[in-house]
């Protein structure tokens, strides 16, 4: 059983929409600007750096965004020791001829779930393919730190071997500036389960460092993410920040009072309303936010018709001048939500693409008419890379079990059922039987078709019957052949538990210190020498 890969379409963990983003389907391709090849780049290269630098809506140049852009990442990085590679990719972005590949992420405890990983490696990956055909440019690979985001449940936790680590804490504002007081005791309990050796030591000092050495859930991410991935050139950017949001009034201006973004995302969703919609916008999408408060601007009408803009779930609320007037002194306290984030990032950096999992690719999809209408190019989406882990033991036991890779992604009923199927020593399968009845029942149709319309009933009624009962009989012989072989099958089903936990992807439970504590640095390094991002599979790392 080599290690192999399959297309992420045949994996059977894609989204109809991603299958079909993927396969460039022509219905789909008004709602992109460029598929992404290293080909197509080049026509991007060309736009950004005009519409970077013209903007109309940005009261400045190309030069003064990349000098801001410079200096609040300067005093960002002020803070912790990083590479010589990432300190020149950060003067780097003063140059006209320097644009960035860009991955978000939340700021889950301890890089959360693998893809964490499988993002950022993406992204680097490609900013090395791109400066190999285009050696003039330059390519920085950027991580958007989701720093204004609130939804602390989805990321005050972590699996480890199957065990969940939990940060028992309260959280109502952007998780960037929560407090990481506390973390001394989780950390006590989650070092006793990593036990000794000089990789557990290696994963203990990582979290102390990241969390316990840091005030702010946002400083402690970003030394955490500079520390696994600083010597490769990764350039970390917390977008809550007043001078960047300086940048951002005049869009924010506009989505108060004119609700583009909302207009043509919902004209865009019904092109979409044959899939699943990611996201629906909301009519202003912007939060209030303060450090401990980011809730919804709801625009309401008082009884002369005219706006007032409320923060739900408070008291808090302006007329038009009055938040207009907020935004133009602080324009920190707006927060752009999953539909003006994008916007925001692809405004304040120089940025080529976008790299995200499928239901972020799938929001992008809504957004290309709001960037149109906006006149702010929209990137190249990159569907970021995904990878299964298995050791040498778990090869050799699919190997004796007779297991594909393609077995071991399908769905486990399927996979149960298919391989007691093989195991059978006669056919489980009644399809012969069943095809028989209904053509011995062909014949009593064409002769109730002379008698009268009860007859006619009476047959169909009788064949669903026969037919029926066949179903059930093969149900109740699967079901016996399942306790026949339920050494094998039960063998099979643990092995595909260890390979997809919960019956879930490896990459979206399991956290990469499982793997690092076996493997060490060498488990990054060749995540870094498999991922290939514009190669479109689902890739299978054999680990020792």
């Amino acid at each position: 059983m080599p290690t192999d890969c399959i297309s992420y379409q045949k994996s059977g963990y894609f989204s109809p929409l991603m299958k079909d983003y993927l396969k460039q389907k022509s219905d789909l391709q008004s709602l992109y600007n460029r598929f992404p090849s290293l080909e197509n780049f080049e026509k991007q290269i060309g736009e950004k750096k005009v519409n970077f630098n013209g903007n109309d809506n940005f009261n400045g140049n190309d030069n003064d965004k990349r000098k801001l852009l410079v200096s609040v990442l300067e005093k960002q990085y002020a803070k912790i020791n990083t590479s010589e590679i990432t300190l020149n990719n950060i003067k780097l972005l003063n140059d006209s001829n320097t644009f960035t590949i860009t991955t978000g992420h939340q700021l889950n405890l301890f890089s959360g779930p693998l893809y964490f990983l499988y993002k950022i490696i993406s992204t680097i990956n490609l900013t090395k393919e791109l400066k190999a055909k285009y050696p003039t440019q330059n390519f920085v690979p950027i991580y958007w730190m989701a720093t204004e985001d609130h939804d602390f449940e989805e990321i005050n936790y972590f699996n480890f071997k199957g065990l969940k680590f939990r940060w028992n804490t309260e959280s109502s504002g952007p998780v960037g500036r929560l407090s990481t007081e506390g973390l001394t005791d989780f950390f006590e309990v989650y070092a006793k389960e990593l036990g000794s050796g000089k990789n557990a030591d290696t994963i203990k000092n990582l979290f102390q460092e990241s969390y316990l050495n840091h005030s702010n859930l946002a400083d402690s991410t970003r030394f955490l993410a500079n520390a696994l991935f600083g010597e490769y050139g990764l350039v970390i950017l917390d977008a809550d920040d007043q001078n960047l949001k300086k940048t951002f009034i005049p869009y924010i201006k506009e989505e108060l009072t004119q609700q583009t973004s909302h207009k043509k995302v919902l004209e865009t969703a019904d092109k979409l309303k044959h899939y699943t919609i990611q996201v629906n916008p909301r009519e202003i999408n912007l939060f209030y936010m303060e450090d401990n408060l980011r809730e919804r601007i709801i625009l309401d009408r008082d009884s002369n018709g005219d706006g007032i803009y409320k923060v739900n779930n408070t008291k808090i609320e302006f007329s038009e001048s009055e938040i207009l007037e907020l935004l133009e002194n602080h324009p920190e306290k707006f927060s752009p939500n999953v539909i003006m984030r994008p916007l925001y990032q692809e405004v304040i950096l120089p940025n080529l693409c976008y790299i995200g999992g499928g239901g972020e690719i799938a929001y992008w999809l809504e957004l290309k008419s709001f960037f149109d209408a906006v006149n702010v190019t929209f990137p190249i989406l990159l569907l970021r890379n995904s990878l299964l882990l298995a050791t040498e033991k778990q090869v050799t036991k699919a190997d004796k079990l007779g297991l594909s890779w393609s077995d071991l992604f399908l769905k486990q009923a399927d996979l149960v059922n298919q391989k007691t199927s093989e195991l059978s020593d006669f056919p489980i399968d009644l399809s012969i039987q069943k095809d028989f009845l209904k053509n011995q029942f062909h014949y009593l149709h064409s002769l109730a078709q002379k008698t009268d319309k009860s007859f006619l009933g009476a047959v169909k009624a009788q064949e669903s019957k026969q037919i029926k009962g066949l179903e059930n009989l093969e149900k109740r012989l699967l079901k016996a052949q399942k306790r026949k072989y339920f050494e094998t099958v039960e063998r099979i089903t643990d092995l595909q538990n260890e390979l997809f936990p919960n019956q879930s992807l490896q990459e979206r439970q399991a956290n990469f210190s499982e793997f690092y504590i076996d493997n060490g640095e060498t488990f990054i390094t060749q995540l870094f020498n498999q991922l290939k991002p514009l190669e479109n599979n689902f890739n299978i790392i054999l680990l020792p």
